[in-house]
């Protein structure tokens, strides 16, 4: 059966609820989770995939596909249908890719990003998004939130979704900007937790590695984030005929918002950096106390030592040994200097 006979329809993503595993299953088998068109803002029905070009060449129609992990068969069918550029389907098929914006004629191919929080690390994801004349494309790999959000919040919004598939593209960039914003403030309650340990007592081996983790998926997520503030820069800035200039300030905010993310990411690595440093000199602290104590209770005691080595020495002609009271005398000695030195180490605070 050739690929244009093939039919992908949203209808074989329906969840069925009460047995999560077999929902992801089934989508994961379709992997269309939707297919609509809609004729000024109003969806007005859902459509196989083999005919969704048919639909996105009407005046006044968009259609809105989100896929997720697709067989290259059914990418395949969405490219004959709206003529994606090759290499844009292989990178959406590949699914390692740099968030980027590329613009093949008529049709631009955006890259971004996603992170969700799994097992208390960053999980990443990517999403591939094909927008042209008529119609938008969502292709998900990896750990991201599902669109289906997204789209019903703006369906119920039918002047906005009007305004074209650029303004999808804003609603898909602005959910995965708004939703970094989690898996950063689950970062920074642990981080909070970290500060208040660390002066406590000196940090664990495995206090240790979890700071290591932390600050390494912080900058894996810094370098997913990063280069979205060009591709939403490039979006803002008129150079892409693809997005009407009137959207322009819609993409700033996303840009805001990305640039928002930055700072959060960087403040938050910049703590657990001076957390680790203060663990340091914390133990640093407590180990020069233990070897000051040490030190004390060793100079202390060196005074009886050296003199019973002394008197331990087997030697005829020592003139003390024959004093009526030199034993007494001696202990008085070793007593009143090992007095004197505890209370001198005490006032220097070193016992």
């Amino acid at each position: 059966m050739s690929v244009a006979h093939v039919r992908f329809t949203a209808s074989t993503a329906v969840e069925i609820p009460g047995d999560p595993a077999i929902d992801q299953g089934h989508r994961h088998e379709a992997g269309v989770v939707a297919s609509s068109v809609y004729a000024h803002g109003v969806r007005i029905a859902d459509v196989p995939i083999d005919e969704a070009g048919e639909w996105a060449r009407k005046d006044g129609h968009v259609v809105w596909i989100g896929l997720l992990e697709p067989e290259a068969a059914l990418l395949k069918c969405v490219q004959e249908q709206f003529g994606l550029h090759p290499l844009a389907v292989e990178d959406a098929t590949n699914a390692h890719q740099r968030p980027k914006l590329e613009q093949y004629g008529d049709a631009l191919f955006v890259v971004a990003r996603t992170a969700q929080m799994v097992d208390k690390r960053i999980a990443f994801g990517e999403t591939h998004i094909f927008i042209g004349r008529g119609y938008i494309v969502s292709v998900r790999h990896g750990a991201s939130t599902s669109y289906t959000s997204v789209r019903q919040h703006w369906e119920t919004c039918p002047t906005s979704l009007a305004k074209g598939e650029d303004f999808i593209l804003y609603a898909i960039l602005d959910f995965i900007v708004d939703n970094y914003m989690p898996v950063l403030e689950s970062i920074h309650d642990e981080v909070e937790e970290i500060e208040d340990k660390v002066l406590a007592r000196p940090m664990t081996r495995s206090d240790i590695e979890r700071l290591y983790m932390l600050r390494r998926d912080l900058l894996r997520l810094r370098n997913a984030v990063g280069p979205l503030v060009d591709v939403c820069q490039r979006l803002s800035n008129g150079s892409v005929p693809q997005v009407r200039p009137t959207l322009a300030p819609m993409f700033r905010d996303v840009t805001d918002h990305v640039r928002t993310v930055q700072e959060k990411i960087d403040s938050l690595r910049e703590v657990l950096a001076f957390a680790f440093e203060a663990s340091l000199l914390v133990g640093q602290s407590q180990e020069n106390a233990i070897t000051k104590r040490l030190a004390s209770w060793a100079a202390i005691l060196a005074v009886p030592t050296a003199v019973a080595g002394i008197y331990g020495m087997n030697f005829k002609n020592m003139p003390e040994l024959e004093m009526h009271y030199g034993y007494y005398g001696v202990l008085a000695v070793i007593v009143t200097t090992c007095l004197t030195l505890f209370w001198r180490f005490k006032r220097n605070g070193w016992l």
